[in-house]
């Protein structure tokens, strides 16, 4: 029996993950992929953009915290039950949250039930590059904190710094996201920069809405958890911290449509109002075939038509808000 390769995808909020592993999904070439999404919130958007694709079943949404911090409750029996169907998955796909620490989650392909079937083929980091030319690692810090703040089982509390500089430690592949922002000088700036963060050998490779060939994310059999002791980690061990419990997600089900740039001009005012800090979601456009995808972090919201609506699903408008003390009344009243 074969091992099946695992590519771990890493990055920070809104680094481009899920549009990443859309697009190979959309260009599989025939793999058989298995999909795993850290997903954050009960609600999960980024599994239902996935399956969107409409080239895999196999996707799993991991809902119950950082995948790092919840290994043994909740990766483990997924991955138990992926490696029973090993002869129908050619490869399998991680996408971490934004908080997770990548080594902690590689080390458990040392455990003998994982390590028999599943190997650690690499690791691709994700960077905002717009984030790193204005000096932040992050597009929308507020965000990467509020997440970090509600998420009941993180166990590290990590400085961004130290944890940015993990996720690169252990990159087989690091890509830089939302390049076409930024001029070539700039550009040239924030990649040399990068490269004197990142191990020898590892290259940075510029991709825009997550194009880039499916060779150059697979294959790279660096049988990973064979080497962590050549990718060093700030924190291998982290005390418990206390959480924010005025940091909450709040899930609309809204049975009507709405004009694109009607909501976009109501919700680009809720985030001047109010502390939201992630905003993404489904949304029902009158007199349109197509779903439109929202995405938004802080003041910045991306939308697209992802595919048809179908004939057995109700055409319902569907918001996550991610922020501090946020009611979802309130919210349905301010959307109306």
């Amino acid at each position: 029996m074969h091992k099946i390769p695992v590519t771990v995808i890493t990055g920070f909020l809104g680094a481009g993950k899920t549009t990443l592993v859309r697009h190979l999904l959309q260009h599989n070439q025939g793999r058989r992929i298995a999909v795993l999404v850290n997903e954050f919130g009960e609600v999960g958007i980024d599994g239902e953009l996935l399956r969107s694709c409409q080239v895999c079943d196999q996707i799993v949404e991991l809902t119950n915290g950082c995948l790092c911090c919840t290994v043994q409750e909740e990766f483990y029996p997924v991955m138990q039950e992926l490696l029973k169907r090993r002869e129908q998955i050619d490869c399998i796909l991680i996408e971490t949250s934004g908080l997770a620490l990548p080594k902690p989650l590689i080390q458990a392909f040392r455990w003998p039930e994982i390590r028999n079937g599943a190997t650690v083929d690499g690791v691709v980091t994700l960077v905002d590059a717009s984030a790193i030319a204005q000096g932040n690692l992050v597009g929308d810090l507020d965000a990467l904190l509020a997440m970090r703040a509600e998420d009941e089982s993180l166990e590290h509390e990590t400085p961004l710094e130290e944890l940015f500089e993990d996720q690169l430690a252990c990159a087989d592949l690091v890509l830089l996201t939302k390049t076409d922002v930024l001029d070539e000088l700039t550009l040239t700036k924030v990649k040399d920069w990068l490269e004197t963060k990142i191990p020898n050998g590892v290259k940075v490779l510029p991709v825009q809405q997550g194009a880039i060939a499916p060779d150059l994310l697979l294959g790279f059999n660096a049988v990973v958890e064979d080497n962590l002791d050549k990718r060093p980690s700030h924190h291998d061990h982290e005390e418990e911290h206390d959480h924010d419990e005025e940091i909450n997600a709040v899930h609309l089900l809204l049975d009507r449509g709405f004009e694109p740039k009607s909501l976009l001009e109501k919700l680009q005012k809720l985030v001047q109002e109010r502390e939201i800090y992630r905003v993404k979601g489904f949304v029902n456009v009158p007199h349109k075939s197509m779903r439109l995808v929202l995405q938004g972090v802080g003041n910045r919201f991306d939308s697209f038509y992802d595919r048809p609506w179908l004939d057995a699903e109700l055409r319902q408008t569907r918001l996550v808000f991610i922020g501090r003390k946020l009611e979802s009344d309130s919210l349905q009243q301010a959307l109306k």
